[in-house]
Order: structure tokens, then C-alpha cells, then sequence
């Protein structure tokens, strides 16, 4: 492709800055990024409270995002924020003991023990290609991209066994007699908002959660930013040579020999088309996310694959409380993380050991699908509310001992909320269809590339991963 094509990005969070950043370092400079917001991130947002940031989206990562450190490298900043601790509760507030060996039940973390080491050597085995970068393939039993390791080099072959991944993960484990592994994999996924074991396909869970990436969390081997993860996006776009244009708000696409974009009012032209915006069609009951054929000419093709997309009802706030009550540590309630707590608060986190008047935030889901239902019963049936969920979340805060400080008017006082478009994804059956190998066709048509969330995994990692893995292929 010829170096000056002028290519349109739309979106300023991960994907569309490392989408940035890979075009410029294969020479493409004449690229243009449009934000609809005030500011770049994403779901990395780090609001700031008394002079320091906290996380109401993505909190930390691991040594095996080998992309992330890609933009640190590019944008000159690494990974200095606070070391993090997590303990366990159970709802009432008193300590869970269930993973602590000395005072729980040593028979059943033996046999945890054994099943994890049995997962691993059957991930690295029978389901060897699981981790690369993307889906493609996948559902006709094959893989290619970019493998987990260090060198990321490209990798491909045959794998009939893949095809078990369009099982929903709680299916594929009990299918591989490793159920119990379960128990630890739902504390990163479930709780940061990926949905339920019983609905969303394996391949999703082991996008994000691969042995080794499972293994650094298991380990509490992670890295934190102390700016937040918003500041890695922030250097990254300071240093493109074209930041990303914020408030721009993109009223119509339409594509031909060119890309003719309306962008607040005004026409401009280009080449091609990358979207990193969410791909999910018709009405989206979500306040920060719309429908791309809101502003796209949509063609028949992507109306069809691009309305089979569901995203997770996925919602955080942040209080702070009397100094004496904070606890020592960020926690999670396991007995929180099933489908009959929907609604209920799974993590209780803080950046900032041991310094009071720092914000908590907490973490709800408010949909989950049934293992009974049809795609279509379950879109049809109504989620939980916004307001009824955070009340009860502001219950399990009381019973947790961590009750909100009140404002002038005696109510629980709410520093910060942050509700997104989560997790973008499809269910097993069009997994299993060929989904992503349908999309990964249309890439390149109509001059328009596809990548964002939905196009791998819904954490940062996956997201910037993605993006070089369009760049190299198709520019």
C-alpha cells in the first residue's frame, strides 16, 4: 500500500492509538484520529481525588502484555504504580478463607492444585494455538497470529480440537475433567465484568486469561501505573504526530472509491477506513455507546454479522469512607461472582494501601444470559436497572463495614461513576458458525478494516495486540 494513503481512525482509546502508533512505525503518517469524547483512554479512565488518580476502568496488567509494553517503549513510560494486595470476604464482611490452606479445607486445594497443572498441560497440548492473537481460524479448527511470548512471532497450523472454544468455558472444562479451575479463573473475568462461565464462549476467557497471563495473577505479579492506566494512552497520544482529535462528533460515513466522512459539520476524504468504535448495530441501550449505522453506511453484510453482537451491562462507582474504616487491601467476594448474585458487588478495590480518604470503587454485572434461553428470548427480556443495582451495591458496601461518608443532605455520598460498553462479543452458536472468520473476510472491503474489543478480547492487551496484528497484515 502506498506509504501516503490517508487513513481515518475512529477512536481514541487502545486499539485506535496503537493503531496509530504501528501505521506510523511502518511509515504511514498520513493517518487521522477522531475521539468523540473529551479525552483519550477509553474504558483506561483514571480520574483524579485529592491530587492522586484512581481506576474506574482498567486496572492493572501483567508481564505477558507484551503489546502494552509496546506503547510504553513508544511512549516512554513504564509500568511505576503502587504494588497491589487482594484478600477475601465473604458478604457479612468476615474474612473468606477459602484459598488460605493453613485454615481451609486442604483436601479441595490439592485437587484445585492438580486440576490447574492438568489445564495447563492441556492448553499447551490438545489445544496448542489457543493464545494467538485473535480468533480467525478458530472455529474451523486452525490458527494463525501473533504467539504469546516475548518475540510475538507469527504462528499458524491445524488444530481441529479449537473448535471446542465456541463452548461456553464452564462446558469446555467439564469436558476436559478440570472443572474446579473454574474457582480461580472467575476472580479476574467474572469480576472485572466479562460475564458468567455458563454463557460466554471459552475462547473469550482464554484470549485474556492464558496460562501464563492466569498464572502472573495467581501470583499477584502485576503491574500498576501511577498515573493510571488512562496515562499510558495519554503519553502514547502526546508522542503520535497526529494526536487524536477529541470531540469529534461523527455524524456520517460513506463509503465508494473513498471514505467521506462528516465530522462536526465538516466533509473530509480519505483512503481508508479503520473502526475501533463499537461494531454492534440497531438501538444499543448504553448512554456513552450508538449504533454504528447511527453515522456508517452499513451494507446488508455487516447489518447481518454486527447485530448478532452483545455486549455486558458492566458498571463502577467510587466512594470514600471515615479513615477507620478502610481495610487493609482490595478484596473480592467470591460468593458474589454466580448468576443468583446478579447485581451484587464482586471486587472492592483501592490503588493506595494503607491511605485513608482514597476512593473504593466497586464492580457489578446487570445481565446475564441462561444457558435455557435463546439469543432472542434473551434480548427480549429486560435487564436490571442502573439505580436498583447501585442501591444494592451501596447495601453490600454497609454490610461490608465500608459504608459511604454522607453529604449535606444525609445521603451515601458518591464520588465518581463510570457506566460503559463492555466487553463487546458473540454468543457460542455464531462462534461456532464461523463469526469471526465471516468478519475476517469483509476486512479491506468497501476501503473500511475492522479491529477494536470485539475483534480479540475486551482488555487492553488483546485490544493493542490486535491492532498490530491488522497493521502488519493489511498495510
Amino acid at each position: 500500500m502506498d506509504k501516503k494513503t490517508r487513513i481515518a481512525i475512529i477512536g481514541g482509546g487502545p486499539a485506535g492509538l496503537s493503531a496509530g502508533m504501528y501505521l506510523e512505525q511502518k511509515g504511514y503518517e498520513n493517518y487521522v484520529i477522531f475521539e468523540k469524547t473529551d479525552h483519550v483512554g477509553g474504558k483506561c479512565h483514571s480520574p483524579t481525588f485529592h491530587g492522586k488518580r484512581h481506576e474506574m476502568g482498567a486496572i492493572m496488567g501483567v508481564p505477558s502484555y507484551y503489546a502494552v509494553h509496546d506503547v510504553e517503549l513508544f511512549a516512554g513510560v513504564t509500568h511505576d504504580g503502587p504494588k497491589l494486595h487482594r484478600t477475601y470476604r465473604l458478604p457479612n464482611g468476615k474474612v473468606d478463607h477459602r484459598f488460605d490452606k493453613r485454615l481451609f479445607n486442604i483436601p479441595h486445594l490439592l485437587k484445585l492444585k492438580k486440576q490447574i497443572k492438568k489445564f495447563g498441560e492441556i492448553l499447551e497440548t490438545k489445544y496448542k494455538g489457543y493464545d494467538v492473537c485473535g480468533h480467525r481460524g478458530v472455529s474451523e479448527g486452525r490458527y494463525e497470529g501473533f504467539a504469546v511470548t516475548p518475540g510475538r512471532e507469527p504462528v499458524s497450523g491445524e488444530n481441529p480440537n479449537l473448535k471446542d472454544l465456541a463452548m461456553p468455558f464452564k462446558q469446555f472444562v467439564e469436558k476436559n475433567g478440570v472443572p474446579l479451575v473454574q474457582e480461580i479463573w472467575v476472580q479476574p473475568f467474572t469480576s472485572f465484568g466479562y460475564g458468567y462461565f455458563d454463557e460466554i464462549p471459552a475462547a473469550y476467557v482464554l484470549k485474556y486469561l492464558d496460562f501464563q497471563t492466569m498464572m502472573n495473577f495467581v501470583n499477584v505479579n502485576l503491574w500498576t501505573w501511577k498515573d493510571g492506566t488512562q496515562s499510558i494512552y495519554e503519553a502514547l497520544n502526546r508522542k503520535l504526530k497526529h494526536p487524536a482529535l477529541l470531540n469529534s462528533n461523527i455524524e456520517k460515513i460513506v463509503r465508494g472509491d473513498k471514505v467521506e466522512i462528516t465530522v462536526n459539520g465538516k466533509k473530509e476524504v480519505f483512503d481508508k477506513l479503520i473502526i475501533t468504535a463499537p461494531l454492534q448495530v440497531g438501538e444499543i441501550n448504553n448512554p456513552v455507546a450508538k449504533g454504528l449505522d447511527t453515522y456508517l453506511d452499513v451494507t446488508p453484510e455487516e447489518r447481518e454479522l454486527f447485530s448478532k453482537i452483545d455486549y455486558e451491562r458492566y458498571d463502577t462507582f467510587a466512594w470514600n469512607m471515615a479513615p477507620e474504616a478502610y481495610p487493609e487491601a482490595s478484596f473480592y467476594v467470591v460468593d458474589n461472582m454466580t448468576p443468583e448474585t446478579l447485581g451484587h458487588g464482586m471486587v472492592f478495590y483501592m490503588r493506595w494501601a494503607g491511605e485513608p480518604e482514597q476512593p473504593m470503587i466497586s464492580y457489578r454485572l446487570r445481565k446475564h444470559r441462561d444457558p435455557k434461553e435463546t439469543v432472542e428470548e434473551y434480548k427480549a427480556r429486560p435487564e436490571l436497572g442502573y439505580e436498583e443495582t447501585k442501591k444494592t451495591c451501596i447495601e453490600d458496601i454497609k454490610a461490608l463495614g465500608l459504608a459511604p461518608l454522607k453529604d449535606e443532605n444525609g445521603r451515601d455520598k458518591i464520588i465518581y461513576e463510570f457506566q460503559t460498553y463492555y466487553f463487546p462479543h458473540v454468543f457460542s452458536e455464531d462462534y461456532a458458525n464461523g463469526w469471526y472468520e465471516k468478519v475476517e473476510a469483509m476486512q479491506g472491503k468497501n476501503n473500511t478494516y475492522y479491529a477494536g474489543e470485539v475483534m480479540s478480547f475486551g482488555d487492553m492487551d488483546e485490544t493493542v495486540e490486535y491492532s498490530r496484528d491488522l497493521v502488519e497484515r493489511f498495510f
